[in-house]
């Protein structure tokens, strides 16, 4: 481009140019809606060989297009004398008199202008290209359901021949890759593993769809969209996440330090700040309300945040009260803490429920779930003003599911803190590769009498149903530990994670682990 810019501007600068070439960027250039796309696939057509490639110019004069690589737009450029035309692929406009494509401020703030509309009107149908036709229907929220591409013979053709393909095999190691410990850090690089193995997540990061409205270069998200880009590179060399750890002690002061920190405590500041930082990411930009508790449209809130309900029962009208609050994370009471835990395994029947084998003795997840969705009487000391009475009544309390997350983390409370003693609780908790989280539902509340689980007649309901990917350990004592992490990289291939070192693991290494944070997704995800 001619850095002095082009005098040959200002003659084009004359009546209503700026509606013109307005016009011209909403139905030749960026085409934000699918009648424009449409017009624009059936009308952009060099107007003298008729071809659609070429790179196809408009001249900005009048009613033409022509072929830039052909000349047929330098012709009618030297014959009309219409010295300007515009790029229809990339939108920059060029000059036949300088040769060059030319900077305008008043035009270039037109095709910003444009561009963001575009954007704004093709919403999350383009932005998410890479995720399954399912995911984007629940994104979405428009009410049209993708279908997947079926591609054609010719182009399963040119896929085989392809040499610069890159095959995705069972063997494949891309996105795995060792992290540094910069002294005392595990407890951050295995929620870094887990979050990068995140499909959503990882979808939404490679597709390029933050958009940083930070002034100063202390962006989180941004920082998580480059971590995802050194994962996804190929490189199989160690990274050291030093930036990131800067921006966590600049916007989580309490994790500051290289003092042992605990992973849980790292994973929701890690949300909070990541949640903060890309509000502007919404993934419905056409004003319709969030479909989650948090009532935020950003990439975090969608994968990560779940309502859980709360029913108070007053015992002596029997009125409910019921609050339904946001969370991204469901933390679990073992047995062996200081809080009663209540036996509700079948027995040691060697009975299977939800995928987990009960042997004698043995606590699974099931069974924490159903304890943290059992009905707890508050007691007399805990009293609750009924709305119906009006009176202070003795109630009991039960927490349900309401709204599913799309990826579900549970909190194993290993870690017991309170003023008489401080100990980690090693119980073994089995818990499943697959979950089905229906019996936990609110819908499902009266399929449970008094806690008691029954098997839900809604079996083919897959919604809530979901799939293992990733499992947080902890090795140690309360005062001197390290944490590891087990992946799932395919369908049925698992590796360890230990800072710098990645090996491969086998789903009974994993399933036989201690377990201290696991990671399910919905399992419409399970795409290849």
């Amino acid at each position: 481009m001619s850095p002095a810019g082009c005098s040959h501007v200002n003659g084009y600068k004359v009546d209503n140019w700026k509606q013109n070439l307005r016009v011209i960027y909403q139905c030749f250039v960026w085409s934000g809606t699918a009648e424009t796309r449409r017009r624009k696939a059936k009308s952009c057509v060099c107007h003298m060989c008729g071809a659609h490639l070429n790179r196809l110019h408009s001249c900005l004069y009048c009613v033409f297009f022509g072929c830039f690589t052909k000349k047929h737009i330098h012709e009618h450029a030297k014959n009309k004398r219409h010295n300007l035309a515009i790029d229809l692929l990339y939108g920059g406009i060029y000059c036949f008199v300088c040769q060059d494509y030319i900077y305008d401020k008043d035009m270039e703030q037109i095709a910003k202008e444009e561009q963001r509309k575009a954007w704004k009107l093709q919403g999350i149908a383009l932005s998410l290209s890479a995720v399954s036709a399912c995911v984007c229907f629940v994104f979405t929220g428009i009410g049209e359901k993708y279908t997947t591409w079926e591609p054609t013979k010719r182009e399963l053709e040119l896929l085989r021949h392809n040499p610069k393909r890159r095959k995705i095999t069972t063997n494949c190691t891309i996105g795995l890759r060792g992290l540094i410990n910069l002294g005392n850090t595990c407890f951050m690089n295995c929620i870094v593993q887990a979050l990068t193995h995140t499909p959503l997540l990882r979808d939404f990061f490679l597709s390029d769809r933050h958009k940083c409205e930070m002034q100063s270069n202390s962006c989180l998200v941004c920082e998580m969209s480059q971590l995802f880009q050194e994962f996804y590179s190929g490189h199989r060399s160690p990274h050291i996440p030093f930036r990131l750890l800067h921006l966590v002690w600049t916007h989580a002061r309490h994790l500051a330090g290289y003092e042992q920190q605990d992973a849980h405590e790292f994973l929701i500041a890690a949300l909070d700040v990541l949640h903060r930082h890309c509000k502007g990411d919404t993934i419905n930009d056409n004003g319709k309300k969030a479909n989650n508790p948090n009532h935020c449209n950003c990439i975090i809130d969608q994968i990560f945040t779940g309502g859980l309900q709360s029913d108070v029962t007053c015992q002596v009208c029997h009125g409910v009260s019921t609050t339904i609050d946001p969370f991204w994370d469901i933390s679990l009471d073992l047995p062996g803490s200081s809080t009663p835990f209540w036996p509700l395994s079948p027995g040691g029947d060697g009975s299977t429920v939800n995928g987990e084998s009960h042997l004698s003795g043995s606590t699974t997840l099931t069974d924490c779930l159903r304890r943290f969705t059992r009905p707890e009487h508050l007691g007399s000391s805990a009293k609750i003003k009924c709305g119906g009475c009006h009176s202070y009544q003795e109630s009991t309390k039960q927490l349900t599911m309401k709204k599913l997350p799309i990826v579900a983390c549970f909190h194993l409370k290993r870690f017991e803190h309170s003023a008489k003693l401080r100990r980690k609780i090693t119980t073994y908790v089995s818990f499943p590769l697959e979950l089905d989280m229906t019996p936990f539902m609110a819908s499902s509340k009266e399929s449970r009498m008094n806690g008691q689980y029954q098997q839900s007649v809604d079996v083919l309901n897959n919604d809530n149903k979901y799939s293992l990917f990733a499992v947080v350990n902890h090795q140690g004592t309360l005062e001197s530990g390290h944490y590891t992490s087990f992946i799932r990289q395919h369908k049925d291939q698992w590796f360890k994670c230990d800072d710098a070192i990645i090996t491969k693991a086998s789903i009974k290494d994993v399933l036989d682990s201690e377990g201290y944070l696991l990671f399910y997704h919905k399992q419409f995800l399970e795409y290849e």
